[in-house]
């Protein structure tokens, strides 16, 4: 028999003492660690949901990866590529990668008889994966590509509905400036074309809301001037969004000297970076927490080990050495701070579930780009947190739990 357990189990479920001086205080820094892994938790939570929806609205619209001519034109409107690309076949063999599809883009001007509005129109071709607007679309319906029609059809974001006093089915005319190159100049002339609203959608994310529309990419080359083999340029996803920046690299020494491939984070680097920072919020508070938490038993250890002076005292006139008294006080301990824990995984998980069902706590779309708190509860984040926060208080209890050394029995027996 583990003889530091059973003292430990006699402290804790009760040996008959009437002494109540560390109950109110062993409730309190049990409460204290369960609110600190409460709040822990819940930030984790709401920091990567916040993170995962962000990057997830910038990629259902720009995809992981893009491959484009590399001509150092910060423009909307980039030089075209060629669609018959001899590393295509390479990457569509890579495992890492879910899909490729090809896209261009242009910008143009939205005219009603009120008002006007600069747009981005992005060109998407029957290969399109229409899964993040479907998840997004509030009112219409996606259209149809194929590869002899010219579809006239338009997705619109709710914004520029809003904006524009538009619905569906209106009929929409845009203006556009497309360069025309002969052998002797550039011209520059003004073209318009008419589309009809097929579909409204709504990400919250207004960067995006603001100016991106949706149409067949067949319109933006009959724009340009270009044939039915010209693209834009190449969009990636990939399975794994931690592989990002290794699979970035490796495209990009593939696609040659006269494109380039760029990440999301190297297209968008502010907002990245922004969410990085999140990261550095969230360390701080679990510190925070921890140490809040660790001191509250701290406090609760060395009121036990008053309480049990006496106790102590007998135990080492019996022969017991300090350690083993150390472990008695130490095992008590950690079956309080794992209490703790049980409550604060309690807590944080009924209120992140009746989050994620309800939505209870609203943001300010325009400001956060979501309209409510976004939850991730990840189990492997919960088990760390949970291992990490009793690792780290146990840690902070051994220096303390010396002082059962400095105590002599004869004062400790003399001691009630």
């Amino acid at each position: 028999m583990n003889t530091e357990r059973f003292i430990a189990k006699r402290i804790i479920f009760g040996d008959g003492s009437n002494n109540q001086l560390s109950h109110p205080i062993v409730r309190i820094s049990v409460i204290g660690i369960a609110l600190g892994l409460a709040v822990i938790i819940l930030t984790v939570a709401v920091v990567t949901g916040f993170q995962n929806e962000i990057r997830n609205k910038l990629i259902g619209f720009g995809s992981h990866i893009q491959i484009t001519n590399y001509d150092n034109n910060t423009s909307d409107e980039p030089q075209p590529v060629s669609r018959q690309q001899s590393f295509l076949t390479e990457l569509q063999s890579n495992q890492d990668i879910s899909h490729i599809q090809v896209y261009a883009t242009k910008s143009g001007i939205i005219k009603t008889k009120t008002d006007n509005e600069g747009v981005l129109l992005k060109g998407i071709d029957k290969d399109y994966d229409w899964k993040f607007i479907n998840q997004n679309l509030k009112e219409g319906e996606t259209f149809a590509i194929s590869d002899t029609g010219l579809s006239r059809n338009i997705i619109i974001s709710k914004y520029l509905a809003n904006k524009l006093g538009l619905k569906l089915k209106d009929k929409m005319i845009i203006y556009f400036l497309t360069q025309k190159k002969d052998s002797i100049s550039t011209q520059y002339e003004q073209r318009v074309k008419v589309f009809y609203i097929s579909g409204i959608y709504e990400t919250g994310f207004e960067d995006i809301d603001k100016h991106l529309v949706l149409v067949d990419i067949k319109q933006i080359q009959k724009l340009n001037y270009w044939n039915q083999n010209q693209v834009g340029g190449f969009e990636i996803a990939i399975k794994d969004y931690k592989k990002i920046d290794k699979l970035g690299e490796e495209i990009n020494d593939k696609v040659g000297q006269d494109l380039i491939a760029q990440t999301i984070k190297q297209i968008n680097p502010t907002i990245f970076s922004w969410l990085d920072l999140l990261d550095v919020n969230a360390i701080i508070v679990i510190v925070l927490m921890i140490v809040v938490a660790g001191i509250n038993m701290i406090s609760a250890l060395l009121v036990l080990i008053l309480e049990r002076t006496n106790m102590i005292g007998i135990l080492k006139a019996l022969g017991a050495k300090n350690r083993s008294i150390q472990k008695i006080f130490l095992y008590n301990a950690a079956y309080l701070i794992s209490k703790g824990l049980l409550y604060g995984n309690s807590i944080a998980i009924v209120i992140a579930f009746f989050q994620q069902q309800f939505g209870i706590f609203k943001l300010d779309q325009t400001t956060y780009y979501v309209s409510v708190i976004p939850i991730n509860l990840n189990i492997l984040y919960i088990i760390v947190l949970n291992i990490g926060t009793l690792i780290c208080c146990m840690l902070m209890l051994i220096i303390p739990s010396f002082i059962i050394s400095k105590i002599t029995p004869v004062k400790a027996i003399r001691f009630s």
